[in-house]
């Protein structure tokens, strides 16, 4: 792993890079859109099988707007009102529709690392969104959009995902947790329709059994195993057809 800086938007950009052992044939990369609680262990290990599939792998900083922070895990955060509470306000000063510049750096990072070849994102929680935004701002380069237990992709503000898919080629993979009070049925319902319209190719799936966080370790009530590991072969799947 190794830790990036670099001066966007009158802050300190922080991203870390992982770079595979045995690199693909050709030079395609990913970046990770993290969740609520921010960059942290689980994530630099995920980070890390992704990047073991032959691709480089970029993990930013959203919150890099808003200075240094302390790791928080689900778990802690759901202990700790306090907690919970700072990371909410973190995530509002942080809105989605900042995304656009944002990937712009982000892609920037990679190409500027001998990644020369198309793009996946791929987001979790809140991430899901950005990771969508994404394939809105830079269609020339991303190719997948990768969204798990990811909400709020087909509501009524105007930074909704479904409502920027002009210009986009991605294929877009959605694995939706069980019983998300973030994506309900009628959301997903309006977020595939729009997509079928738009001439997006989407996959859907839901994950029965799994519940909103369900692929991080770091929160042993919520985490299940068996559907993370479900969730990396998605990716594995998704990385080979798309990122070719």
């Amino acid at each position: 792993m190794e830790e990036l800086k670099r001066q966007h938007d009158g802050a300190e950009l922080r991203a870390y890079l992982f770079r595979p052992e045995k690199p693909a044939p050709s030079a395609h990369g990913v970046i990770v859109y993290m969740d609520i609680h921010g960059i942290r262990p689980a994530l630099f290990e995920i980070c890390e099988r992704m990047a073991s599939f032959g691709h480089t792998v970029l993990l930013p900083d959203v919150y890099f707007r808003l200075g240094p922070y302390e790791p928080c895990t689900p778990a802690e955060a759901a202990a700790n009102e306090a907690l919970r509470a700072e990371r909410r306000a973190m995530r509002a000063k942080t809105p989605v529709d900042l995304t656009a510049s944002d990937t712009a750096v982000f892609v920037d990072l990679l190409t500027s690392n001998g990644v020369t070849g198309k793009i996946a994102t791929v987001g979790y929680c809140m991430g899901g969104a950005r990771a969508m935004r994404a394939a809105h701002a830079a269609p020339d380069r991303v190719a997948l959009v990768a969204s798990f237990h990811g909400g709020n992709l087909a509501t009524d503000d105007p930074s909704s995902p479904h409502l920027h898919l002009d210009g986009v080629r991605a294929r877009f993979y959605v694995g939706a947790a069980d019983k998300d009070a973030s994506y309900p049925p009628e959301q997903a319902a309006l977020f595939i329709e729009t997509l079928m319209k738009a001439g997006v190719e989407t996959v859907h799936e839901n994950f029965n059994g799994c519940p909103h966080g369900w692929v991080f370790h770091d929160n042993p009530r919520i985490h299940n195993a068996a559907g993370a590991e479900r969730h990396f072969a998605r990716l594995a799947t998704q990385f080979s057809e798309c990122l070719n």
